[in-house]
């Protein structure tokens, strides 16, 4: 004892210039047990058990660091290869066909497609995402169409002169878009290319990319849509209107229509 304190005798104390790994293995173990850790991990697999061969007896098929030879592996089978894309109709009466009958531009019955309408180089063609609900045999026969109508009034464009079409061939609220993606951007580029509008327009955002253009960055853009050898001035309106919106919808719209084709 110094001053009343007990002095405590350490190993270096008592002449061990070496110390005891063994006690220091412990200890490391003893503070991570007390930590709650007693067990670890490895990402890495590794094979405790040496794979048999085909005989029956255990061979060499291990590597020295206990991984299974490559041979042994068990080898994902290679993925299909992907289908030929469809050869897109080059007519515009075959098109209307296809698109009623194609099972690759959607997954739902055929009965329920309701088909474009309208001239080939018409004065304006419209597209919009999908039928609506109210749709039966004529694309837009229901709320939204009727509001086109009223557009088309108001341009001063009789209603025939207006081509109509969807980028999905039935009603789909809940579609997958990026699932027939691949199939629905061609076919609106040809449909365009066939169709040769003098305007085109857009009525989503979610429509020109599509056909590689970027998403409109104001409720109506005009930008120039260009494919397949047909440029047509595009205006694309960020969505279709909502009972709601339709004042504002309506004067958004007016006014990039004048200020693109004053």
């Amino acid at each position: 004892m110094i001053g009343g304190v007990p002095q405590v005798k350490t190993r270096r104390m008592d002449g061990r210039t070496n110390p005891d790994w063994s006690d220091s293995i412990a200890a490391a173990l003893d503070w991570w047990r007390d930590a709650g850790v007693d067990v670890a991990f490895t990402d890495e697999p590794r094979a405790w058990l040496r794979p048999e061969e085909a005989d029956g007896s255990a061979g060499s098929a291990s590597s020295a660091t206990g991984r299974p030879a490559a041979a042994m592996r068990a080898q994902p089978p290679p993925p299909p290869p992907e289908p030929a894309p469809e050869p897109l109709p080059d007519d515009l009466e075959a098109f209307h066909a296809w698109w009623m009958s194609a099972p690759a531009l959607d997954h739902g019955p055929l009965a329920a497609r309701v088909p474009p309408r309208g001239p080939a180089r018409a004065a304006l063609m419209i597209v919009v995402p999908a039928p609506e609900e109210e749709d039966g045999d004529q694309l837009l026969s229901g709320p939204t169409g009727r509001l086109i109508d009223g557009f088309l009034a108001a341009a001063g464009l009789p209603l025939e002169a207006a081509y109509r079409a969807s980028v999905m061939p039935s009603y789909a609220p809940a579609s997958d878009w990026a699932a027939v993606a691949p199939v629905l951007g061609p076919a609106l580029i040809r449909h365009v290319r066939l169709v040769e509008p003098e305007r085109l327009l857009i009525l989503g955002s979610n429509i020109p990319p599509l056909f590689g253009h970027s998403l409109p960055q104001r409720p109506a853009v005009w930008d120039i849509f260009n494919h397949e050898g047909v440029t047509v001035p595009m205006l694309t309106v960020r969505k279709v209107a909502a009972p709601a919106s339709q004042p504002r919808w309506k004067s958004g719209l007016w006014q990039a229509w004048l200020d693109g084709t004053a």
